[in-house]
C-alpha cells in the first residue's frame, strides 16, 4: 500500500516553524480523511494538522514538544487512496527522524480549564466515593512531566492517585496537578504535615509531604511571548511618547447610544472599536508608522490591519488582526473586535486570524492601569496603549477665563522604533488622535 507523508502546513505570514502540542492518534490508528491527527502551535495560535486521506498511522516522526519546520513531514499515513505524494515504504530510513533519541511518549489530552473551586471539590468527593484508583489491580498511568512534578512538589503517590484526572481514560494532566498544588489542602492532607507531638509532648518535627512554594516551569505559550517580547527589544530602539485625552465628549455620546446600538446590531458598543476606528482613519496620514523594516528596507503597507491585544482567561495576551479596518464602519468594526475577542477566549482562532497586522493597538486600561509603555509586535514599527478613563478635575478655558470642571480623561502613550520613526510623528499622531477624540463628531456615527 502507498504510504502518504503527512507535512506541516504553511502557517501564515512570517511563522516558519511550530512546535508539536499534542498528538491526537498513535502509531496503529486509524483516521479519516479530514480528520485531525496533531495539534502544533506558533507564537501566535494553537492549531490542528489533518490528514488529507484515510489509512493507518504508519509512523509519527517527532515527539511532543518537537519544533518542526513548515513542509516538514509529520507521520507517515499507510493508504489505499490514490495519493498524488507518495513515498517508498522504505523510505523512512532516508527521513531524518528525530524520535531516535528521544521515544514518543503518549501525553494526555489538555484539561478544560477549573474556573472554580466548587468545581475541582466536586470531581475529588467523586473520587473519594470510587474504589482508590491506585487499590486496584491494574496500577494508574503517570506520565514523565507529571511524576516530574510530583518528586519536586514532594507530592507522594498516595496523594497522586486522590488527583482527579480530566484527560484521556482519566489520567492526571500538567494542569491538574499544577491545580492541585495551587488549591488549599482539605483538613485531611493538611493534618498530614502538621507537626507531630510524641508521648512527652515535645514536638516531633516531620518533612512535609508538600511545600507552599515550588518550581512551576513556564507554560509553552509563556516561553513564547517571552522569546517574541525579547526579541523585539533587541531589534527596535523604543521610545515612548504620552498625551493626555478628554474624552467626556466621546464618553457622553456613547452612554446615550449604547442601549439602542445592542438592540439594532446585536453587539455592545464598547471604547475598543471607536478608538480603532479612529485610528484606522488617522494612519494614512502617517504611512510611515504603518510600515515595517526588513534590513535597511522600509516596506510601506497598503492595507491597514490592526491588532488588538486581546487577555486569556490564563493572564495571557493574543494579537487578532482586523484586516482592512479601514474600510469598516463602527457597526462592522464592533461586531468584528466581538467576533475575534470571543475566538481569541474560546481558542478557536485561526492562524490567518493572527496574521499580518500592521499596526497594533492595546487597552491597559482595562486592568486599571493610568497608562503602559508596550513593547512593539514585530515586525511593526508602533503600537498605541489606551490607559483608565478616570473622572477627574480638569481646568476649562471658557470665555469667562479659566473654569475648574469634572471631566472623563485618559492618559495615551504611543511606543514607536526610533530608528524609523523620529519623535515629531510619534508624537504628531497622538495630537491629531486627541484631536479627533476631543472634537467628536456624533453625526458621522451611528
Amino acid at each position: 500500500m502507498p504510504i502518504y507523508q503527512l507535512v506541516l502546513p504553511s502557517m501564515g505570514e512570517s511563522v516558519s516553524e511550530a512546535t508539536i502540542t499534542q498528538w491526537l492518534k498513535k502509531v496503529g490508528d486509524s483516521v479519516s480523511a479530514d480528520e485531525a491527527v496533531v495539534e502544533v502551535a506558533t507564537d501566535k495560535v494553537d492549531s490542528e494538522v489533518a490528514s488529507e486521506y484515510g489509512g493507518v498511522i504508519k509512523e509519527i516522526l517527532h515527539p511532543v514538544n518537537a519544533v518542526v519546520a513548515v513542509d516538514a513531514p509529520l507521520v507517515l499515513i499507510e493508504t489505499d487512496a490514490d495519493v498524488q505524494q507518495v513515498i517508498a515504504p522504505n523510505a523512512t530510513d532516508q527521513l531524518e527522524d528525530t524520535s531516535d533519541s528521544t521515544p514518543i511518549v503518549e501525553t494526555p489530552e489538555p484539561s478544560a480549564p477549573v474556573e472554580v473551586a466548587e468545581a475541582y471539590m466536586q470531581q475529588a468527593q467523586e473520587i473519594v466515593s470510587t474504589p482508590k484508583v491506585g487499590t486496584s489491580h491494574e496500577k494508574r498511568f503517570y506520565s514523565p512531566l507529571v511524576k516530574s512534578i510530583a518528586s519536586e512538589e514532594h507530592i507522594s503517590e498516595s496523594e497522586l492517585d486522590l488527583i482527579p484526572g480530566t484527560g484521556k481514560d482519566g489520567r492526571v494532566t500538567k494542569r491538574d496537578i499544577l491545580n492541585f498544588i495551587k488549591e488549599p489542602k482539605t483538613v485531611e492532607s493538611t493534618a498530614a504535615t502538621m507537626p507531630k507531638m510524641a508521648d512527652n509532648n515535645v514536638e516531633v518535627k516531620t518533612k512535609p509531604t508538600n511545600t507552599a512554594e515550588g518550581v512551576v516551569p513556564m507554560t509553552r505559550m509563556e516561553q513564547m511571548i517571552s522569546e517574541h517580547m525579547t526579541r523585539s527589544l533587541q531589534t527596535s530602539a523604543h521610545v515612548q511618547s504620552f498625551i493626555e485625552i478628554d474624552v467626556t465628549k466621546l464618553w457622553n455620546w456613547r452612554e446615550k447610544v449604547k442601549k439602542n446600538f445592542l438592540n439594532q446590531h446585536g453587539v455592545k458598543l464598547t471604547f475598543t472599536p471607536i478608538f480603532l476606528q479612529l485610528v484606522a482613519q488617522i494612519l494614512p496620514d502617517f504611512p510611515l508608522l504603518n510600515s515595517s523594516l526588513e534590513g535597511t528596507n522600509i516596506i510601506k503597507k497598503k492595507d491597514i490591519n490592526l491588532g488588538m491585544a486581546t487577555a486569556l482567561p490564563d493572564g495571557n495576551l493574543i494579537v487578532p488582526v482586523l484586516k482592512q479596518a479601514n474600510s469598516l464602519n463602527l457597526v462592522g468594526l464592533a461586531k468584528k473586535v466581538h467576533e475575534l475577542a470571543s475566538n481569541a477566549r474560546n481558542n478557536s482562532l485561526s492562524p490567518d486570524d493572527v496574521q499580518g497586522g500592521t499596526y497594533t493597538v492595546t487597552n491597559v486600561g482595562m486592568f486599571g492601569s493610568l497608562t503602559g509603555t508596550p513593547i512593539i509586535n514585530q515586525p511593526q514599527l508602533a503600537i498605541l496603549a489606551l490607559g483608565a478613563i478616570r473622572k477627574v478635575p480638569a481646568v476649562l478655558e471658557t470665555e469667562h477665563g479659566d473654569v475648574i470642571a469634572i471631566r472623563q480623561q485618559m492618559v495615551v502613550s504611543h511606543s514607536y522604533d526610533h530608528r524609523i520613526v523620529n519623535g515629531a510623528m510619534g508624537g504628531m499622531f497622538l495630537l491629531r488622535l486627541k484631536e479627533r477624540i476631543e472634537q467628536w463628531d456624533e453625526t458621522l456615527n451611528p
